[in-house]
């Protein structure tokens, strides 16, 4: 049975609130903004805040790179390109699209995007 291309947008669009959501409430403006944040020789408050700060910011790099992935993905079910992969044109495998509706390579192709 061929995926219903109307299921697959409107759950796209879902993630893509989603992750808009997300990256919106990690990058708000801190309380204070000029809170002095720095790396101590002692684990302090100034410390812990810093490194919360780069968890966030690595959080949010992933959130966005998620992001584009699903705007990639919509704007393939438009061109009709949905399920062909990005890198090596070859189809994406149908469990790879049902786990991540997002995907827009194939298994091989991200492995070696992941790698490099």
């Amino acid at each position: 049975m061929a995926p219903d291309p109307q299921a697959i947008t409107r759950a796209l669009e879902e993630r893509r609130r989603e992750l808009q959501q997300e990256l919106a409430s990690l990058t708000e403006v801190p309380r204070d903004p000029m809170a002095a944040v720095s790396f101590g020789k002692r684990i302090g408050d100034g410390t812990t805040e810093a490194v919360e700060r780069l968890n966030t910011v690595g959080t949010a790099n992933s959130i966005a790179v998620t992001l584009a992935d699903v705007e990639r993905a919509l704007e393939k079910l438009g061109e009709g390109t949905y399920g062909i992969c990005d890198c090596c044109w070859e189809p994406i495998g149908e469990e790879r699209l049902e786990a991540i509706p997002w995907a827009t390579l194939c298994i091989s192709c991200a492995r070696v995007r992941s790698s490099g």
